[in-house]
């Protein structure tokens, strides 16, 4: 991104401005820094920066679309367009491109025989330096996740686990004699001792 002159000078004095400290307050009478021609002007300069900032940026996002529709129609076009490729894929590059999949398959394709040894190392260092670009936005990817830095941080020791309570004995079982839940009558139960008839009480004498 370059600036003119102009936009320069602005850009100087809105520096300026912001690390300035805070004026004090002005007496009564004078006039206010809302109101001073210079003041106003300053800030129209800065406002006319944005703008001419803003533009810029959006004028940057349709040169990159531009620039990687290019590079993808002379990706489909290859091998004949292997010189085209490479060069816009450089300037890609320069621009902050990411390598995908296809382009990293196509570095690899145009390592052959049939070119010079100079122009093949050449392809080469253009591989490896996509391969390490490709790989560090990966990794940087795989951090952004949630979960994702568990694989940098120290393994953690195993805690111990608590050793096993003793089983608790269970209900006794039914008692020898018994027949589910009722007993067993004994044989003392079931016939009963016959009672001895008790003697007619004495008569009583006069």
């Amino acid at each position: 991104m370059a600036f003119s002159a102009d936009e320069l000078r602005v850009l100087r004095r809105a520096l300026a401005a912001a690390l300035k400290p805070l004026p004090a307050p002005a007496p009564a009478g004078s006039v206010p820094a809302s109101r001073d021609p210079r003041r106003t002007e300053e800030v129209r300069d800065c406002l006319r920066l944005a703008e001419a900032l803003d533009e810029a940026e959006r004028e940057g996002g349709r040169l990159r679309a531009f620039l990687l529709a290019d590079l993808a129609r002379y990706r489909e076009a290859l091998p004949g367009s292997a010189h085209g490729y490479l060069e816009r894929l450089q300037e890609a590059l320069a621009a902050g491109y990411v390598p995908g999949s296809d382009d990293l398959a196509a570095l690899r394709v145009l390592r052959s025989p049939a070119v010079g040894p100079a122009e093949r190392a050449r392809r080469a260092d253009l591989l490896r330096r996509c391969e390490q670009i490709a790989e560090r936005s990966a990794r940087t990817r795989l951090r952004a996740l949630p979960g994702g830095r568990a694989a940098d941080e120290p393994e953690r020791p195993a805690q111990p686990q608590p050793a096993p309570k003793p089983a608790q004995p269970g209900p006794a079982g039914p008692r020898p004699g018994r027949r589910g839940d009722r007993p067993v009558p004994t044989p003392g139960e079931v016939f009963p001792p016959r009672r001895r008839p008790t003697p007619p009480p004495a008569a009583r004498t006069a």
